[in-house]
């Protein structure tokens, strides 16, 4: 049997996943995964976090397999368990903050201030 004749047997789900919170415009626009991995991702997403997080039993070698990756137990192997790694990176990683301004304070010795009114003459 085939890669893919397994990969329809295992990790069935009859619904798309989708993750509105991380990817409120999908996951396919957010440009971090490549079109086979948004593929995987909205197919197999719902039966992977369901594995994943214990509510689903792993039946088939290939879910046990992915099982044992999630639990640490075994380094990812497969497509499948390469991209819900990834994915689980970025959902878990902080974003990272980027700011304009510096961390010291600019030193203010008097040559930027405005003329005082006295030396503005008013007609």
């Amino acid at each position: 049997m085939s890669t893919q004749n397994h990969l329809q047997e295992s990790f069935q789900s009859t619904r798309r996943f989708y993750d509105d919170k991380n990817y409120p415009r999908g996951i396919n626009r957010s440009g971090d995964y490549s079109i086979s991995e948004v593929k995987i991702l909205e197919q197999h997403g719902v039966a992977l976090q369901e594995i994943a997080n214990g509510k689903r039993v792993a039946v088939t070698a290939e879910e046990q397999q992915f099982k044992a990756v999630c639990d640490g137990e075994r380094s990812a192997e497969t497509k499948i368990e390469k991209t819900w790694l990834k994915y689980q990176n970025k959902v878990l990683s902080p974003k990272q903050f980027h700011t304009l301004f510096g961390t010291r304070k600019v030193d203010d010795d008097g040559d930027n201030s405005p003329t005082d009114l006295e030396d503005i003459e008013v007609s």
